[in-house]
């Protein structure tokens, strides 16, 4: 049973007892909130994963009638609004989920995020670095590639490797992170460390043109003709438009 499924079946429960037991008499017997709330949550998050952007909207709207300051469920609107490309409204969003969990580590990385897409990037690396400061955090490897991805767009060279190794560090298996330490490695260079960390970078990851094209510099340098062949038949197919496409046509006339 998926999540939609299951929160849709909780929430036909709740309607149907209209309560929670509280004790032996039906006069003794109250409406659970919270269990409605986090059943609505679910729902909407189970629409937003499904790509219904709009279905989602109701659910969500209603968790909030039950709990007007939930986190969790104004970080899910959030998200919805940023799917759907409204701005304003996935910023208020986020900003009323901080405001109830301040210190909260995943609404602050999503919301670096969000900050990042729409360059703000001075602002996202605050949030970042926020997030960054709880050790405890499962997710804590992301929030410090984010950090590496924003000092990149800052064109802050060293901070950004320095922000990747320490993801890489947590968590050796970020594929952003080691496909971001292959290019860096490369751009100086160091062909060797930029090879390792490509194709650890493959073992985690799918591909995109960005980094077919990556992988057919790194490969002819090597000399693994297999393997730049077939990162080229890749590009060609999968992104024939591409910038990348055009370079790698480019080298083949050179």
């Amino acid at each position: 049973m998926n999540r939609m499924m299951i929160a849709a079946t909780l929430l036909t429960s709740l309607a149907l007892s209209g309560c929670v037991a509280t004790g032996d008499q039906p006069q003794n017997r109250r409406v659970d909130p919270d269990a409605g709330r986090d059943a609505y949550i679910q729902l909407g998050l189970g629409y937003l994963q499904e790509g219904e952007t709009e279905s989602a909207k109701a659910p969500l709207s209603e968790a909030l009638k039950l709990d007007p300051r939930s986190a969790a469920a104004h970080l899910a609107l959030a998200m919805v609004f940023q799917r759907e490309g409204e701005t304003a409204s996935a910023d208020k969003h986020y900003r009323a989920a901080l405001a109830s969990e301040p210190d909260n580590p995943r609404i602050l990385n999503n919301y670096g995020v969000f900050l990042l897409s729409k360059e703000r990037h001075q602002e996202a690396l605050g949030y970042f670095e926020q997030a960054s400061q709880d050790t405890l955090y499962g997710e804590r490897s992301r929030v410090f590639e984010n950090i590496g991805l924003t000092y990149q767009r800052m064109d802050r060279p060293e901070e950004a490797r320095a922000s990747f190794e320490r993801a890489l560090r947590l968590n050796s298996r970020q594929p952003m992170a080691l496909l971001q330490m292959a290019k860096i490695e490369f751009a100086a260079q160091n062909f060797v460390p930029a090879w390792d960390y490509y194709r650890s970078f493959t073992q985690y990851s799918g591909q995109n043109a960005e980094s077919l094209w990556l992988g057919i510099q790194l490969a002819r340098r090597f000399e693994d003709h297999n393997r730049a062949a077939s990162y080229a038949l890749q590009l060609r197919r999968l992104y024939p438009k591409s910038p990348e496409a055009q370079a790698l046509k480019a080298s083949d006339q050179s």
